[in-house]
């Protein structure tokens, strides 16, 4: 495992939904169509089975799941090599997102274009876009981390999605995310 931190991708960037388009593969959720997206805020998450900073987020990503309640897109990417980490290949997302609960569109993506679109850099790595498809949001979900004791709330993420789906400007500092780093092909 190496502790890194989220690039911090400058707010205001377009979501690069031609990237996702073309990059993702389904592993759970049904198929994916970018042109679904348009019109509300979008949730991109950077997960993966294995790692331990996911796996300390699980919780609170299903409860954002199940309180967002349609109010915002939310859409899982896994973007790790499968050949260093065969555990997160589809069979692992499955169970992965079976266990949890998780009925958001849970993506891989092979060729891993769409982490380098999104300049993702670990895992958790959270991208808010709001309804105009900009980037609102990225950074922590919250202050907690695995074995700190401190239980995960999503307190930083929460707070930026109630200001942008009530239409105020999401606060400022953000925090950038911290866990794994994605497991690129040429690593």
């Amino acid at each position: 495992m190496v502790l890194t931190t989220s690039t911090m991708l400058p707010l205001g960037t377009p979501l690069p939904a031609a990237a996702m388009q073309a990059g993702l593969r389904p592993v759970t959720g049904g198929p994916f169509d970018s042109a679904a997206l348009l019109g509300r805020p979008v949730l991109v998450l950077f997960l993966c089975p294995h790692c331990p900073f996911v796996k300390h987020v699980e919780g609170e990503v299903t409860r954002l799941q199940n309180d967002l309640g349609g109010q915002a897109n939310m859409i899982g990417v896994c973007s790790n090599s499968t050949v260093s980490h065969p555990q997160d290949g589809p069979a692992g997302m499955a169970a992965q997102a079976q266990a949890c609960g998780w009925t958001f569109p849970y993506l891989q993506d092979p060729e891993q274009n769409v982490a380098r679109a999104f300049q993702a850099a670990c895992t958790p790595d959270p991208f808010l876009f709001d309804a105009e498809h900009r980037l609102a949001y990225r950074g922590q979900l919250d202050g907690s981390r695995p074995g700190d004791g401190i239980a995960c709330n999503g307190r930083d993420l929460r707070v930026a999605l109630a200001a942008l789906l009530e239409g105020r400007p999401v606060p400022e500092p953000q925090r950038p995310a911290i866990g794994c780093n994605i497991k690129w092909h040429d690593s």
